[in-house]
């Protein structure tokens, strides 16, 4: 696989990735339909348990990093992931970086 090409894969819920730039670990609370280049740091990631550490350069413009815990997902909402570990890295789909899911403002016990 040459360097920037993607890797379109099939997620599933439950489902864990690495990165292979960082330590960024997550597992997927939400899928799309349809296969996606689940990226960080600028590189694909891997299904967790694949051989090999992380290598390689960490995209500057791709290096905002993750947070512990953090539930991110994109603009139409079709993904969502789950921090499981921190790392340096940017996680992004189809070249737009993820958004940290806020949480749902609880009604008013007025």
């Amino acid at each position: 696989m040459e360097e920037g090409e993607g890797l379109d894969v099939k997620l599933t819920a439950g489902s864990r990735w690495r990165s292979v730039v960082d330590t960024t670990e997550v597992v997927v609370v939400k899928a799309p339909q349809d296969d996606v280049d689940l990226r960080c740091g600028g590189q694909s990631m891997v299904a967790f348990g694949s051989e090999g550490e992380a290598s390689g350069a960490i995209d500057p413009s791709q290096s905002a990093g993750t947070q512990l815990g953090k539930r991110y997902c994109d603009e139409d909402g079709g993904l969502e992931v789950l921090c499981t570990k921190p790392g340096e890295g940017t996680l992004s789909l189809a070249g737009q970086a993820l958004n940290i899911k806020s949480a749902k403002p609880l009604p008013s016990s007025d």
